[in-house]
């Protein structure tokens, strides 16, 4: 990225990169706006570092792994075919709070500066559940650009369960782990007052499409495009892609997951999205180190602003750390035979487009976007501290440097959310939208879904 002059970024709206910060106990602090050079103990990532060399680019590399169509087919047919999301939608059993029936520790978990400007609390059961944790979104803003699937405004959420307890397979009588379980909030967001949602359980088809077993995955990140869905995932694995157009519904309600007696089951979930493609790294299982080992992934996002459309990424981080985390993008295809799949060469091959490196440790969430008349992309990213007791830092940053915005009197920088998980940029509507209670079981902070107008970050900033 080339460095802009600052009357010039000030003129397009683009001026200053962002670190958020302050506590909970700040919440009606100013804010105040000083360079991230000038502010105590900031914490700065400073500017992003272009990597460019084939040994650091190379680790990124993917190679897609389609599941076999006919097997795909197979499963369709025997649970009854695809349902599509608005079945799933018809037949939410949950209903979101809007903010104003929310508890004060779920609306402390919100943004100090800037405000949310619309905000959601999940049903009393998932407020408060330590087994599973909210990790990620992504809306049907990303999916079409007039943002809507058929007749609804759709959100979706993920959901992992961290629970190491064992319980009995019911099918077998031999232990088994929830550990990992992944399943998805379909949230119908079509009456802004009025939220309702219902779950969705990601499974991987088995046995030629006659059975299917649980997908296991952190769902740090995922991102909805077109009639694809794309997730993190685990153990080898670095991502997996669902068929928005292969929704399937069980028949039979069993805490099993797979064929049973009867039909199909999915611990208790009545529809399920069977994976219907992999992407592995190249360089093999993930590591965690420098700059040329194999990356874990941490968030992903969707920029529309890029050509073409492009997913955005992040490396897993954590607060303690002292490893540079990596960020990065890969092209979206743009064949009409494989709408929102990554554009992959002949032999499979996916190659990343732009790989930058942030000082910034901890970080839960990355979003691309270039504004309108802007030579250049700017890159938000939400930093989570450690211990999961201070609000989380949202820095904008480019290869020139990061700035930051201050919401406290002594000058910290704890101004996002509280625990916040991934970024999704709604393009329709401007907004940006994250979800909080993502990074530990302590609840007491506060399980929220808001969403901030991205102007409002920027003009904090300026």
């Amino acid at each position: 990225m080339k460095q802009r002059g600052r009357h010039r970024r000030r003129r397009r709206g683009q001026a200053l990169r962002a670190t958020l910060a302050g506590t909970a106990l700040a919440l009606t602090a100013a804010a105040t706006l000083i360079s991230a050079s000038q502010a105590t103990s900031s914490g700065s990532p400073g500017a992003l570092t272009p990597l460019t060399s084939s040994s650091q680019t190379a680790q990124l590399r993917l190679d897609e792994n389609p599941a076999d169509r006919r097997t795909l087919d197979t499963l369709t047919r025997r649970m009854g075919g695809n349902v599509g999301v608005a079945a799933v939608l018809e037949s939410a059993d949950h209903s979101m709070r809007n903010e104003g029936d929310c508890a004060d520790s779920e609306r402390a978990a919100l943004p100090v500066e800037p405000a949310a400007t619309r905000a959601y609390c999940w049903d009393s059961a998932d407020a408060t559940a330590r087994q599973w944790l909210p990790r990620s979104v992504t809306t049907s803003g990303d999916a079409h650009e007039d943002g809507t699937w058929g007749d609804h405004r759709v959100i979706l959420a993920g959901w992992t369960h961290q629970d190491q307890q064992a319980a009995d397979d019911p099918r077998t009588g031999e232990p088994t782990y929830d550990e990992g379980l992944a399943r998805i909030a379909f949230i119908d967001t079509t009456d802004p007052h009025a939220l309702t949602y219902r779950y969705a359980l990601l499974v991987v088809p088995q046995d030629g499409g006659k059975d299917f077993e649980a997908v296991r995955s952190g769902l740090g990140g995922m991102v909805w495009y077109q009639d694809k869905l794309i997730v993190t995932a685990r153990n080898g694995t670095a991502l997996l892609a669902f068929d928005m157009r292969r929704i399937l519904k069980t028949d039979v309600n069993s805490g099993a997951i797979g064929r049973v007696s009867g039909g199909y089951s999915a611990d208790g979930y009545q529809y399920v999205l069977p994976a219907i493609a992999s992407y592995d790294l190249a360089g093999g299982s993930c590591t965690t180190g420098d700059d040329e080992s194999v990356p874990c992934f941490g968030s992903l996002s969707l920029d529309r602003t890029s050509t073409p459309d492009s997913l955005v990424a992040t490396e897993l981080s954590t607060p303690d750390s002292t490893d540079r985390a990596r960020v990065w993008r890969y092209p979206y295809s743009t064949a009409a035979d494989r709408t929102g799949l990554l554009a992959a060469g002949s032999q499979g091959r996916v190659d990343p487009a732009e790989v930058y490196e942030t000082k910034a440790t901890g970080v839960s969430g990355v979003l691309s976007h270039r504004p309108d008349g802007a030579d250049e992309a700017e890159w938000y990213v939400a930093q989570t501290p450690a211990g999961d007791i201070r609000h989380a830092t949202l820095w904008r940053q480019t290869d020139s440097g990061a700035e930051a915005a201050t919401c406290t009197t002594d000058l910290s920088y704890a101004c996002w959310g509280l625990g916040t998980a991934s970024l999704s940029y709604w393009q329709e509507t401007n907004e940006l939208w994250t979800l909080t209670g993502a990074a530990g079981t302590d609840t007491a902070a506060g399980r929220v879904l808001y969403a901030v107008p991205l102007p409002s970050v920027d003009s904090s900033l300026e």
